[in-house]
């Protein structure tokens, strides 16, 4: 038998400072973001324009807005979906 066996982190996986930073990250982006979002398509075209140097018309800034919204929300439906997950396979 090996002295490492014993040991009681044998295995374990810890988490690291910059895993554990990615996660944060992982939440406050979309998050903050979304907060962030301008609420009509005139500032998103005039965002973007500033952003790019190039103007964009007003029901492409809508799509944008639209696209980045569902972008969003889905970023983080889907990190709340892998918490239960996680949670859920560890109660079994």
């Amino acid at each position: 038998m090996n002295a490492h066996d014993d040991c009681c982190c044998a295995g374990a996986t810890g988490r690291t400072f910059a895993r554990r930073c990615g996660d944060v990250a992982g939440w406050v982006l979309p998050a903050s973001a979304l907060a962030l979002m301008p609420k009509c398509p005139a500032c998103v075209a005039a965002y973007f324009a500033i952003a790019t140097g190039f103007g964009i018309s007003m029901s492409a800034a809508a799509y944008l807005r639209t696209g980045a919204i569902a972008a969003c929300v889905a970023t983080l439906l889907y990190l709340a979906a892998r918490i239960v997950r996680r949670r859920w396979l560890a109660a079994a």
